[in-house]
């Protein structure tokens, strides 16, 4: 939120702008994992990132990548959390193909309601995958 107002005029658009995010933050589910307000085992974590099971598996070990800080939509990203991104996402791949005895996995991103976004908070789905197992995904 602060990087959002930094060198911007501190303006009532602004300010408006700032409370709304804040006001998203203090209702979305990821926030309060984050604040530790709804407890979950996380797999992995570095600076930016961290994994939890997903509460709705598609299939088992289906876990959830997700960004400490608030942000909608990998739009909102900046560029200089992405290492922390890949990282999160290989080293939570790498445990869950273990423990699933996984030959691959798929890592799923929506973005905005349309392409099937729920929470408002940016997140990337890892569904480790076996031959056969007969998850259709489209590609």
């Amino acid at each position: 939120m602060v990087e959002y107002l930094t060198g911007n005029l501190l303006t009532y658009n602004n300010l408006f702008k700032f409370a709304f995010i804040r006001l998203l933050m203090v209702e979305c589910i990821f926030c309060k994992i984050v604040r530790g307000e709804i407890p979950a085992k996380r797999i992995y974590e570095n600076d930016n990132f961290f994994s939890i099971p997903d509460a709705n598996p598609v299939v088992s070990g289906h876990s959830l990548i997700i960004s400490k800080k608030h942000y909608e939509t990998v739009f909102d990203l900046p560029k200089n959390i992405s290492n922390d991104l890949i990282d999160c996402i290989k080293q939570t791949a790498k445990q869950i193909m273990k423990k699933e005895n996984a030959g691959g996995f798929n890592v799923i991103n929506n973005n905005f309601e349309v392409a099937g976004q729920v929470v408002k908070h940016v997140h990337f789905h890892i569904i480790p995958r076996k031959k056969g197992d007969g998850l259709k995904i489209l590609a």
